[in-house]
C-alpha cells in the first residue's frame, strides 16, 4: 500500500528516503530505489509536482502507481509554487527532517534543490540526521539518463526508445468520456479520454498499444491528437479496444502507446477511414505493438 503525504504530514516510521523529483521515474530513480531496498526499511520518496519544461512525463496519480508497483510505502508530495522556489535549501532540510523519521538518504549527484537550487548534496550531507549515499549519474549510450532525453524521444514517436529509459512503460491515465460515437459507427468503438495540458506527451498520431482497464488489459490501436477527417481540431486521445465489449464510461482506464502506425491524416471520407482502420487492425493482430 502507498501512503500520500502532502506538505506538512509527518512520516514517523523509520524509512530510507528517495530525494529527486520524480517526474519521469527512469532506471536512474530505479536504480537509487534499489539501493533503498536494500536497507530493508520501508522506501519514502519525495515528489515534485509542476515546473517541468515540455510538462510532466507522469502526472501526480501516475507516478502514485509505478512508486506503489515499485515497492515505494509513502510519497511526500510537494507542488512546484512560488513559494516552495523560494524557501532557503537550508530552511527546506530543516522541514523535511523535522516530519520524516529517515534513516538513510539517496539521491543522485546532481541533486539540487532550495531557493535558486542553491542546495547541494555537500549541503545535504551535513544536515542530515543519517548517512546520505550519492549515486553517479546513470547513462545509456553514452548520455545522460533524464527526463528531458525522454521527452525528446517522445516528441520524435521513439516510444520503445523512450521506454528503454524508464522504469515503467509509458502511459496516460484518466478516466473514460463520452465521445462522439463516431468509431461505434465505423465498427471501431473507441474510449476518449482529455489530453492534460500539463502532461509531456507523444507525437501526434496513430499507434498500437494496449489499455489497462479495470476488466483485463486489452490491445489497441491509439490516437493522439486531432481528428481532421470529421472537421474536430480538439486533441484528445481516444482507443480502440481489440476484443473488449462493454461500457467503460467514468473508469480510469491507462493507455500505453506502443509503436508509432502514422502520422495524423485527413482522409476523403468516412469509408476511406474505416479502410485504414481495418489496416491498423490487421497489424495490431499481427503483433505491431
Amino acid at each position: 500500500m502507498l501512503t500520500v503525504l502532502g506538505e506538512k504530514a509527518v512520516c514517523g516510521k523509520p524509512c530510507a528516503l528517495l530525494l529527486g523529483a520524480f517526474d519521469g521515474i527512469h532506471r536512474g530513480h530505479e536504480r537509487l530505489l534499489a539501493a533503498a531496498k536494500a536497507t530493508g526499511l520501508p522506501v519514502a520518496a519525495l515528489v515534485i509536482t509542476g515546473g517541468k519544461q515540455g510538462g510532466m512525463l507522469f502526472l501526480p496519480a501516475e507516478r502514485r502507481v509505478i512508486l506503489h508497483r515499485l515497492g515505494v510505502s509513502y510519497t511526500l508530495e510537494y507542488a512546484f509554487t512560488e513559494d516552495f522556489c523560494k524557501t532557503p535549501a537550508e530552511n527546506f532540510l530543516a522541514a523535511l527532517f523535522a516530519r520524516v523519521a529517515a534513516r538513510a538518504v539517496f539521491c543522485g549527484e546532481d541533486f539540487r534543490f532550495g531557493a535558486g537550487a542553491a542546495g547541494t548534496t555537500e549541503l545535504l550531507k551535513r544536515m542530515a540526521p543519517c548517512p546520505v549515499t550519492v549515486l553517479p549519474l546513470l547513462q545509456e549510450g553514452g548520455e545522460k539518463i533524464s527526463s528531458s532525453r525522454i521527452k525528446g524521444l517522445l516528441a520524435a514517436a521513439d516510444l520503445a526508445g523512450a521506454n528503454a529509459l524508464l522504469a515503467a512503460p509509458y502511459f496516460l491515465q484518466g478516466e473514460v468520456e463520452h465521445g462522439r460515437h463516431v468509431g461505434t459507427g465505423l465498427g471501431f468503438p473507441t474510449v476518449n479520454l482529455s489530453l492534460p495540458p500539463e502532461k509531456a506527451l507523444p507525437k501526434e498520431g496513430v499507434y498500437g498499444g494496449a489499455v489497462e482497464t479495470p476488466f483485463g488489459t486489452y490491445p489497441a490501436i491509439v490516437n493522439f491528437g486531432a481528428r481532421p477527417t470529421f472537421g474536430v481540431a480538439e486533441k484528445k486521445v481516444e482507443a480502440y479496444l481489440e476484443g473488449f465489449t462493454g461500457n467503460l464510461y467514468g473508469e480510469v482506464v491507462r493507455i500505453f502507446p506502443k509503436v508509432f502506425y502514422r502520422p495524423t491524416l485527413t482522409f476523403a471520407s468516412s469509408e476511406v477511414l474505416k479502410e485504414q482502420l481495418a489496416r491498423d487492425r490487421a497489424r495490431l493482430l499481427q503483433g505491431g505493438a
